[in-house]
């Protein structure tokens, strides 16, 4: 794998004529898509006569974001005009879903993929590349709805992938120089640093931030990148995409980012992710070191 770091500076919002507006239908719902699904819902093509389609989907998987929606997905087409948003709710109790089919009705780069219930970040996300690949998305973007992840950090990563089309991933990047978090505890930045370090050890990757969720993939490496046997479900899912990015042979750039802490809603993290990240990663090094895949 060869991994470049690279310093981005967005001057403001971008212009241009606007994004493009397909034809609307029904938003969809949908069920798991992981190890066993995906395959079989036909990712590796675009479908004819689907309702989407674009150049730039952003992937934004929700539960219990409610009063994020609206400010979040303001700043992301202030800055991004170009770009369809993909929210993917996991049947949130606050109404998430509701709130975001009003938006999508009235906009036509806002799409709503509904699921049965919460069952994690790494399954929402493979329902959502799975909807964008077969719409035939060329660049696929994942972000946070919680305002972590900022609209124009997004735009100079989207920057870099348009100047650079050898480019298969950017990372959105707390941990390369420019890069930095805003309102976390020393407390907290020492465990996202450690989990980190420990994971570009164990998996012999140069990427500073491995758990970095605001990315954006060529839809070409995610095709080749083996989408079908993903088990990771919390946040290892992003450790994982990484690791078989570099496997298929693709190119990873980091961007720094600046990364504040959310200011609606409780984060999602908790011990159950922390552990399976532990021991996916430990597994993965580990078979790395005895030669297996």
């Amino acid at each position: 794998m060869k991994t470049i770091q690279t310093a981005v500076l967005a001057d403001g919002p971008c212009g241009g004529s606007g994004a493009h507006e397909p034809a609307r239908g029904d938003n969809e719902a949908a069920g798991d898509v992981g190890a066993a699904g995906f395959g079989e819902l036909g990712a590796d093509e675009a479908g004819a006569g689907m309702e989407g389609g674009g150049e730039i989907c952003v992937v934004m998987p929700t539960y219990n974001e409610r009063d994020n929606l609206e400010p979040t997905l303001t700043a992301l087409f202030a800055w991004n005009h170009e770009v369809h948003a993909l929210i993917v709710d996991d049947a949130s109790p606050d109404g998430t879903g509701e709130a975001a089919e009003i938006l999508a009705a009235g906009d036509p780069r806002i799409y709503v993929l509904h699921r049965m219930g919460k069952n994690g970040l790494g399954p929402a996300y493979l329902a959502g590349f799975d909807w964008a690949l077969k719409r035939g998305y060329a660049t696929l973007c994942s972000m946070d709805m919680d305002g972590s992840h900022r609209a124009q950090d997004l735009h100079a990563m989207l920057d870099v992938m348009r100047a650079r089309p050898e480019i298969d991933l950017t990372i959105g990047s707390r941990r390369v120089p420019g890069g930095r978090t805003e309102g976390w505890s020393r407390h907290r930045n020492w465990i996202s640093r450690a989990g980190s370090w420990y994971a570009r050890e164990m998996l012999g990757l140069g990427v500073r931030d491995m758990t970095s969720g605001l990315r954006a993939y060529r839809a070409r490496i995610l095709r080749a990148s083996g989408l079908r046997s993903v088990e990771a479900n919390g946040y290892v899912f992003q450790i994982d995409m990484a690791r078989r990015v570099a496997a298929a042979g693709g190119i990873i750039v980091e961007v720094p980012i600046v990364f504040p802490e959310r200011i609606h809603g409780r984060s999602k993290m908790g011990a159950d992710i922390v552990f399976e990240a532990m021991w996916r990663v430990t597994g993965w090094g580990l078979r790395r070191l005895f030669g297996r895949r």
